[in-house]
């Protein structure tokens, strides 16, 4: 180094140290800047390979919606309680309108209420799995999936706690998950899956957890031969990583009591308009819930089904009527005349609710 009239100028070899100095802070900073992806990236290469989720019973009657994400070509991993059972189902690719049937399964890990499904004509790019291992507390997280059935939901929270539960783990964090967002990816910033969403729990606010991606990569090494969809519906886990918690939120809202509003005896038919209840046996209120009713003549076939929208919230532990209406010849193959109660069976399938935090 050389001063001139209060000037200090840089030797050759001051100069290569500090262009080494440099290429090294460049060189560490580097991978951040390759690797981080915006949120817009993130969503758009996650929409791609998430897919909607519809399960249905044997007489092609919904029993629940739910969300996944391919991990291989051809193949979903999903919540297990999301097909557990269903005769059948099918996957729709968001943003797009076909359908593609569920084959069967291919792994399942009850404990973690983790399945992969064969989805038959489907092929889409696996979505990466990042090292859950690694996820620290305060972590940007972004949850993907198809609450009461919107599809393409994308939600960013942190991560708020990483719970311990018996000798497993469980991300908590606060990107909201309700009824429908379960199965769904969980991404770090990089796009990595570092979870599966598995709906909010009981008991307290903005409670949303998600099973760590390292179970869903140990379960993918344990794939084995295609078993069929209905086999879900014997699969029981000799211990739960969430019997500590107090049970999924996607439990615990039913659809009871129906009655017929009246009979129009200036025409002598029935009308079909009917009240049910929908009770709220969560902790939590609740709003915007969907309830598939179904109707059975008197040999045990479905006749006729109606879905039912409650928008208004109802609180903790109570129930409100809510109002439908089907053809009025159910009203007649189903209920004695002069009755207003139905003497076959109605089926009420809770489909969807959000958690009013």
């Amino acid at each position: 180094m050389a001063k001139y009239s209060g000037f200090t100028i840089l030797i050759p070899a001051t100069r290569k140290a500090l262009t080494l100095v440099l290429s090294v802070i460049f060189l560490v900073i580097l991978p951040s800047i390759i690797f981080a992806q915006t949120a817009q990236e993130i969503a758009k290469k996650a929409f791609d390979s998430t897919v909607l989720l519809v399960m249905e019973d044997a007489n092609g009657q919904p029993l629940s919606l739910g969300s996944g994400f391919f991990v291989r070509d051809g193949e979903v991993a999903s919540n297990l309680h999301v097909v557990k059972g269903a005769a059948r189902g099918y996957a729709k690719i968001i943003g797009q309108k076909t359908k593609f049937d569920i084959e069967g399964i291919t792994a399942v890990d009850s404990e973690r209420d983790l399945v992969v499904l064969k989805i038959s004509g489907a092929h889409a790019r696996a979505l990466a799995l990042g090292n859950s291992e690694s996820v620290q507390v305060g972590e940007t997280v972004y949850a993907v999936g198809n609450p009461q059935g919107l599809e393409g939901t994308f939600s960013q929270g942190i991560v708020s706690s990483i719970r311990e539960v018996g000798t497993d783990k469980l991300l908590q964090i606060t990107a909201p998950i309700s009824p429908g967002s379960s199965g769904g990816p969980v991404l770090n910033g990089k796009g990595e899956v570092i979870g599966v969403s598995v709906a909010t729990f009981r008991g307290g606010q903005n409670l949303n957890f998600a099973i760590p991606s390292i179970y869903l990569n140990n379960l993918l090494g344990r794939s084995g031969t295609l078993k069929p969809l209905a086999q879900a519906k014997s699969v029981k886990a000799q211990r739960s990583i969430f019997a500590d918690l107090g049970g999924q939120s996607s439990k615990g809202v039913v659809g009871g009591q129906l009655t017929w509003y009246n009979i129009d005896d200036e025409i002598g038919r029935e009308t079909g308009y009917y009240s049910m209840s929908l009770r709220n046996q969560l902790r939590d209120n609740i709003k915007n819930i969907y309830c598939h009713v179904i109707f059975y003549d008197a040999q045990g076939i479905p006749i006729d089904f109606d879905v039912v929208r409650y928008n208004e919230i109802i609180p903790a532990g109570l129930a409100k009527r809510v109002h439908g209406h089907v053809d009025g010849s159910v009203q007649k193959l189903t209920t004695p005349r002069g009755s207003m109660s139905p003497r076959t069976k109605v089926e009420f399938r809770i489909l969807n609710f959000e958690i009013v935090n």
